[in-house]
This record gives C-alpha cells, sequence and structure tokens, in this order.
C-alpha cells in the first residue's frame, strides 16, 4: 500500500467521523461547597464544534488522494 493510498485513507474516515459527529463534547464535576456533611456539586457540559465543512473537505480530498492514486 503507498504512502497516498494511506493518507486518503485516513482523510475519508476522518471526514466520516467528523460528519457523524460533528463535535467533541465532556462533561465535568466539580465541588462547590463541601461544609462537612454538606456537599454540592456543579456539573459543566463544555463543547468545541466542529463544522460540517471540515467532515466534507476532509472526505472530498481523501477521495480525491485515493483516485488520483490509482493513475
Amino acid at each position: 500500500m503507498s504512502g497516498k493510498r494511506v493518507i486518503g485513507l485516513v482523510l475519508v474516515v476522518i471526514g466520516i467521523i467528523a460528519l457523524a459527529y460533528q463535535g467533541i463534547s465532556w462533561t465535568t464535576h466539580k465541588k462547590v461547597v463541601d461544609l462537612g456533611p454538606i456537599q454540592a456539586s456543579k456539573t459543566e457540559h463544555h463543547d468545541i464544534p466542529l463544522p460540517p465543512i471540515v467532515g466534507v473537505l476532509a472526505l472530498v480530498g481523501g477521495i480525491l488522494v485515493l483516485v488520483t492514486d490509482r493513475s
């Protein structure tokens, strides 16, 4: 397998994953108050949005690399 084919396949996979998930999100838990037996915690949701154009560009770029590798 040539290097171009590997790069093309990686770009296609990244493009499909980017289109499927459209971002990264995670949750953190922070302790706000800790007064002996009384505890309060806060849940925070964090998001890093990924525009669909990034997935489309990676997918199209990977397909182009695969197509040009054949010739």
